[in-house]
């Protein structure tokens, strides 16, 4: 296992990148990310939000309990914006805008996203053709639900490349990417953004050339 990248290190709190394929707790034997972050740094570390085991990139993660219940405490008001990118089937049937529903437990710990509205999960998103039938989106999820973005482009028609839960077919590995994270903490502002480093099509130059126009996505004017 290769050490794990920190980005930036606070008085409070870490920002590390965390790999595809490893799972965020431990899976019997398997250790996960956490485990592995506190075996590397030689410290208690205490999670703040989490990815799922298929998706990479940037991850919080505090040095205390009152920084944890800091940073937890944003992620519920909803004071910390994040950006993820993807990689679908240009066959999607919008290639921008907004996507909201309900979500439902589906079969095999599948979710589904229904018409109504009551708690509904919200994304906002950009999509930019990349070649071969492809294109690369960029999602803003304005909530926190579990599978969220991966039910959000699945119901476009368009599920995320390598993810076997909701296309049915495995690659060599979910192209759903944590890119960006903003947000204020103590008065001062953060922001940071992560190309992912893994996967044959996140490294073609059509998608780092559109990784690369998208490199501040707070500033983008977001469709609604």
């Amino acid at each position: 296992m290769r050490e794990l990248t920190i980005i930036y290190q606070h008085q409070d709190w870490w920002l590390c990148h965390k790999p595809a394929g490893i799972g965020f707790h431990d899976e019997g034997a398997e250790l996960g990310f956490i485990s592995l972050l506190r075996n590397q740094l030689d410290c208690p570390v205490w999670p703040v939000h989490r990815l799922d085991k298929l998706t990479s990139g940037l991850i919080l993660v505090a040095k205390s309990k009152s920084s944890c219940s800091k940073l937890c405490q944003l992620f519920s008001d909803r004071d910390i914006e994040k950006y993820y990118l993807a990689i679908a089937p240009a066959r999607m049937k919008k290639k921008q805008g907004k996507i909201s529903g309900d979500m439902a437990k589906s079969r095999r710990g599948s979710y589904k996203l229904l018409k109504s509205l009551e708690n509904p999960a919200i994304t906002q998103f950009f999509s930019s053709a990349i070649g071969g039938g492809l294109r690369l989106c960029l999602l803003k999820p304005k909530t926190g639900k579990t599978h969220q973005l991966r039910v959000a482009l699945k119901s476009l028609g368009a599920a995320i490349i390598g993810d076997a839960l909701y296309t049915g077919s495995k690659g060599e590995r979910m192209y759903l990417h944590a890119y960006a994270i903003r947000f204020t903490y103590e008065q001062t502002r953060y922001e940071f953004v992560s190309p992912p480093d893994e996967g044959a099509l996140f490294a073609t130059s059509e998608v780092t050339q559109q990784v690369s126009a998208w490199s501040q996505p707070w500033l983008l004017n977001w469709p609604t």
